[in-house]
C-alpha cells in the first residue's frame, strides 16, 4: 500500500463533530483536499458544513467512496477506529490523536499485521503531497510544491521548521511525512525512506529525529545500504539528560540507549550529511541537494 496521498485521496474524518475535527477538516477542505464524509457515531444523517457524517467508516466507503481517513477521536476511542478504518478497507489512516494507550497500540500493530492499510501516526501532523492534498494539521502556506525533496519527522513542530527553511530557500518538497513520536507507531523512517527512494520525483530526504528508540540508528542502516539519494538528517535533544522524557512519549534516553550523540554517530557514518543547528538546516540542505 503506497504511503503517499494525492488530488485523488478521498478522505473520511473520524471525529469530525469534535471541534478539533471540524477546525483541521476545514482548513483540509480550503488547501483543496477531497474530503468526502465524516464519522461520528449516532450522528448518521447530519453534516459538517456540506460533508455528509456516517455512523460507521464502513458507510463512508460504501457511500461516498472513502479511501483515506484522518483521525481525531480521543484516546480512549482510538485504537478501536484505527481497527474500524483497516476494516473498512481503507488505504491510509492518518492518525492525528496523541496520548493512546500503549497497550492500545500493540493491540493496533497486531491487528494490522496482514492488512492493507497503511497507518501513519499516532501522535503526528500527518501528511502533505504541496498543491495536491493535506491530511493533517500542518500548516499548509509554509509547504512549496513541486519537490524535489522528501521530509521525514518525528517532530511535528520541528517538520514545520524545516519545511519553512526548504521553501524560503526554494527548495519544494514532494511530501512531508509526520511520523509521530509516540514509543509505537505505524509507518516509521524505514517505510518512508524506501517509499521516497522508489519515488521518481523525489531527488533527495530530509529525515528528523530525536531522542530515545533506536529508529533513527535502524534507518542509518538502511540507508547505507539500499539509498542512492542524498538525505540530510537532524536529531533534536542533544542536552537532554538521561531518563527525562523530552516532548513525546518516546522522546527518553534509557540507560545508555537512545542519545543524540549515538544517533548523530551512525548517521554519519552511514553518510547522511547532519546538521547540529537546527537552524542552519536550510544553508545544508541548500548545499547538498544542489
Amino acid at each position: 500500500m503506497s504511503i503517499f496521498v494525492d488530488k485523488n485521496s478521498r478522505v473520511v474524518v473520524q471525529g469530525i463533530t469534535g471541534k478539533e475535527g471540524q477546525f483541521h477538516t476545514r482548513h483540509c477542505v480550503d488547501y483543496g483536499t477531497p474530503v468526502v464524509a465524516g464519522v461520528t457515531p449516532g450522528k448518521g444523517g447530519q453534516k459538517m458544513d456540506e460533508i455528509p457524517v456516517f455512523n460507521t467508516v464502513k458507510d463512508a466507503v460504501d457511500e461516498a467512496g472513502a479511501n483515506c481517513s484522518l483521525i481525531f477521536v480521543p484516546p480512549a476511542f482510538a485504537a478501536d477506529a484505527i481497527m474500524e478504518a483497516a476494516d473498512a478497507a481503507i488505504g491510509v489512516i492518518v492518525t492525528i490523536t496523541e496520548g493512546i494507550p500503549v497497550l492500545d497500540m500493540m493491540k493496533v500493530m497486531n491487528y494490522l499485521a496482514g492488512k492493507p492499510a497503511r497507518l501513519i501516526g499516532p501522535n503526528c501532523p500527518g501528511i502533505i503531497t504541496p498543491g495536491e492534498a493535506k491530511i493533517g494539521i500542518m500548516p499548509a502556506p509554509i509547504h512549496q510544491p513541486g519537490g524535489p525533496i522528501g521530509v521525514i519527522s518525528r517532530s511535528g513542530t520541528l517538520t514545520y521548521e524545516v519545511v519553512n527553511q526548504l521553501s524560503l530557500k526554494g527548495i519544494g518538497q514532494t511530501t512531508c511525512i509526520g511520523i509521530g513520536g509516540d514509543p509505537i507507531i505505524g509507518s516509521n523512517f524505514i517505510d518512508c525512506l524506501e517509499a521516497f527512494e522508489n519515488d521518481p520525483d523525489t531527488q533527495g530526504v530530509v529525515m528528523v529525529g530525536e531522542i530515545g528508540g533506536t529508529a533513527e540508528e535502524e534507518a542509518a542502516e538502511f540507508v547505507a545500504s539500499k539509498m542512492s539519494k542524498p538525505v540530510v538528517g537532524f536529531i533534536s535533544g542533544l542536552t537532554a539528560p538521561p531518563g527525562r522524557r523530552m516532548g513525546h512519549a518516546g522522546a527518553i534516553i534509557s540507560g545508555g540507549s537512545g542519545t543524540a550523540e549515538a544517533k548523530i554517530k551512525a548517521l554519519n557514518a552511514a553518510g547522511i550529511h547532519v546538521s547540529e543547528n537546527l537552524g542552519e538546516i536550510g544553508e545544508l540542505c541548500s548545499a547538498v541537494f544542489k
